[in-house]
């Protein structure tokens, strides 16, 4: 049986921690800066946990992972 080969846009956006969960990057954050408040952009920043709905998803693209 040949190896499984994980999702490469998948790889490059999710990340699995020790406890189990995956962690993602928050999105609107990327242009179209102007119009937004920096009270918005700033609690866009840092990583935040993957919805339960999507986690199983996620799991069967990241199958090393």
């Amino acid at each position: 049986m040949p190896k499984m080969k994980t999702k490469s846009g998948a790889k490059k956006r999710f990340k699995v921690r020790s406890s189990g969960g995956i962690k993602r990057s928050q999105a609107f954050k990327r242009h179209i800066l102007t119009k937004k408040t920096t009270k918005s952009k700033r609690q866009l920043r840092g990583m935040t946990e993957v919805h339960v709905a999507d986690e199983k998803l996620i799991r069967a693209m990241l199958p090393y992972a």
